[in-house]
């Protein structure tokens, strides 16, 4: 069987979408219900849902076949498995937001709040700007109105949450969305029917 890791939520149902239209489809998974893992034996397919953050931990380590996570991600964790197409789904960006008020002079060594510390590091590292990161879970926004960042790299959807802060955006650092992922071996294995997979989806994402 094709082991697929699908992210929960509404994205997770928009990919599912996708597979079901390339002809892998799993009735049972709009049934309402609390399980988590679906079969369709005819078409040789399992799906099952898993913390978005999480489907690229299941794919590197072979537990599935398949699976689909943010280019964000992709970027902090560095996982090791092939990146197969942008589903052109969950599109958001990652940006470095601030009060309003507030100018880097570019004397201090600026103090960056953020969960994506790889990311962070990488494009301040690009840009030659010496920096002190603060790693946070959740609440990014707090940080730089407490007084213990300058700034925050976060994701921005709407900018709504920004907004309500007294935060604006400054810089824009990457545009991120969700990507179909592989499992390196799988990839050989199973190499037939992912590239029909493949194929599908990718013509659905020229279709749009």
């Amino acid at each position: 069987m094709l082991n697929i890791a699908l992210p929960k939520g509404r994205l997770g149902e928009k990919v599912y979408a996708m597979f079901e239209a390339a002809g892998y489809e799993c009735p049972s998974i709009k049934e309402t219900n609390r399980k988590l893992i679906f079969e369709n034996e005819e078409k040789q397919v399992r799906y099952f849902w898993v913390k978005p953050s999480d489907v690229a931990i299941y794919v590197e380590r072979g537990a599935a076949d398949l699976g689909v996570a943010g280019k964000d991600i992709l970027l902090e964790y560095e996982p090791n498995v092939y990146e197969l197409l942008d589903l052109q789904l969950g599109k958001c960006r990652m940006a470095v937001a601030a009060p309003a008020d507030f100018h880097d002079d570019g004397e201090r060594t600026l103090r960056v709040a953020t969960k994506f510390t790889n990311i962070a590091a990488n494009y301040y590292a690009s840009i030659g700007r010496e920096i002190d990161i603060i790693k946070l879970n959740g609440s990014i926004e707090l940080a730089p109105i407490l007084g213990l960042s300058n700034v925050i790299v976060d994701i921005v959807e709407t900018g709504a949450t920004l907004k309500e802060n007294n935060l604006t955006v400054m810089e824009t650092i990457l545009p991120i969305s969700a990507r179909l992922i592989a499992n390196k071996s799988s990839f050989q294995f199973h190499s037939e029917t992912m590239e029909e997979i493949l194929q599908s989806l990718r013509k659905q994402v020229d279709q749009r």
